[in-house]
């Protein structure tokens, strides 16, 4: 269960940290972060959305009994969590969006690179992630197939980079690891072993 709880955890977690980067973002809305959110907010909507409705169920699942019921909470977020996805655009929508930015908006790539270069070198994981979306960047021809593959990519690099600039290392090297490096299983609850899972799980405790 805690090998779950952290899972769930480090996915709350990544989607939080890229949420408030894109708000920063607009907030400081010079040309720069501009160009950044026009690649990194359809990438965003893609992948948090996606993730959203596997990640209530787990949840719910967690509970048990007590979850199915609805005095839970839960059912209800299980049955709407399906509606970010589709009220912000299906997938393809988001992912060839993406498509559309690379292609005529080299500065929104420029303004990624950027992003994602502030942590080169400070894992090992993170660099050889970057390193192969950018061999996949370099070729775009019949990129339409690989749109959605690519938009994922974008969306955990940037999340990773992020959460190595401002997370605490347990919570870091566990996306690094898991997201990036691919030591997982496809469930949640497949982390690593190895990892300090305790850690993760007592962040994302609530405040008394």
């Amino acid at each position: 269960m805690r090998n779950v709880l952290a899972d769930l955890a480090l996915e709350s977690e990544a989607a939080t940290v890229l949420g408030l980067r894109l708000a920063a973002a607009y907030d400081q809305g010079d040309e720069q972060e501009r160009a950044f959110l026009r690649i990194a907010v359809p990438a965003a909507k893609y992948w948090v959305t996606k993730r959203c409705t596997p990640l209530t169920v787990e949840a719910a699942e967690c509970l048990g009994g007590n979850g199915y019921v609805e005095e839970s909470g839960l059912p209800r977020l299980v049955r709407e969590s399906p509606l970010n996805s589709v009220w912000e655009g299906a997938g393809n929508i988001q992912a060839l969006d993406v498509l559309r930015v690379l292609r005529r908006e080299p500065q929104a790539l420029n303004a990624y690179l950027l992003e994602i270069g502030r942590t080169r070198g400070a894992d090992h994981r993170l660099d050889a992630a970057t390193k192969n979306l950018l061999t996949e960047l370099a070729d775009l021809e019949g990129i339409e197939g690989r749109a959605r593959h690519l938009t994922e990519r974008l969306a955990l690099v940037l999340q990773g980079s992020l959460l190595v600039r401002y997370a605490p290392a347990e919570v870091a090297d566990a996306f690094c690891a898991s997201r990036l490096g691919n030591d997982r299983g496809s469930a949640f609850g497949t982390l690593p072993t190895s990892l300090d899972l305790a850690a993760v799980v007592e962040r994302a405790r609530p405040v008394d």
